[in-house]
Order: structure tokens, then C-alpha cells, then sequence
């Protein structure tokens, strides 16, 4: 499977209507990016059950700033809405394909019971400063 291009027009319906979506972000003028271009194409051939979805930083800067990006290649895995996984760096293939075995490996429901339970505590902790102020 080949990858996708990632627009802020298609992220939402792309990314919210598969349930694991690997995504790399990445520059024309980036030597590491031209680099791993190839290994996530090849790992993109290999496991065509799950998306491979491109960002390009300069021609969207407003994903890059949504997802807080500071360095390129970044690469982050987004599994049922979630992003489990986000690094910067050019991954060697045996890393990514590690990576992807953990990612696949991960209990969702583990996952979702945790970002459940980080949210409340946040939430508690924002009504505790509003009641100090």
C-alpha cells in the first residue's frame, strides 16, 4: 500500500476512519526525512492493513503546530483516536518494525483507561488552582 498525503482537509477522515495510522512527518529539504522516506515506504508494503500517512511540515504548518512538532522526521503512531507513539528521528527498519509490533500489541482498552484517568486527575488538578485563585 502506498502512503497517504495528509491535508489539514482529509487529517480528521483519514485519521479518525482507521483504526491504526502511522504518520510521519517530514520536509523536502530534510536529509533525515529523505532518508526515512524509503523505510517507511517499504514497512508501508509490508503491512497493508495499516495506513501510512505522510505530513508534509512545510506545506502544513498548522498539523505541524497541532501536534506541537520541533523536529524532523517525527514519527507517531495514532491507534482508535489515540497517539500511543511519538518520536523524533529517523528510524533504521528494524526499529520501525518494532515499533509497530509494540504498537500492535498495546491493550486499547488499557490505553483508553489511562488517558481516562490522566484526564480526570488534570481535570482535578485545574479545579483545585480555579478554587486557590
Amino acid at each position: 500500500m502506498s502512503t497517504v498525503e495528509l491535508t489539514k482537509d482529509n487529517f480528521d477522515e483519514i485519521v479518525s476512519g482507521n483504526g491504526f495510522v502511522l504518520i510521519d512527518f517530514w520536509a523536502e529539504w530534510c536529509g533525515p526525512c529523505k532518508r526515512f522516506g524509503p523505510i517507511f515506504e517499504k514497512s508501508s508494503e509490508k503491512h497493508d492493513d495499516l495506513v501510512f500517512a505522510k505530513v508534509d511540515t512545510e506545506a502544513e504548518p498548522e498539523l505541524a503546530a497541532a501536534f506541537e512538532i520541533q523536529s524532523i522526521p517525527t514519527l507517531m503512531i495514532v491507534r482508535d483516536n489515540i497517539a500511543v507513539f511519538a518520536q523524533p528521528g529517523a528510524l533504521p527498519e528494524s526499529a520501525l518494525e518494532d515499533v509497530i509490533g509494540q504498537a500492535r500489541g498495546l491493550d486499547m482498552d488499557e490505553v483508553r483507561a489511562s488517558v481516562a484517568e490522566a484526564q480526570a486527575q488534570q481535570a482535578a488538578q485545574q479545579g483545585e488552582q480555579a478554587q486557590a485563585e
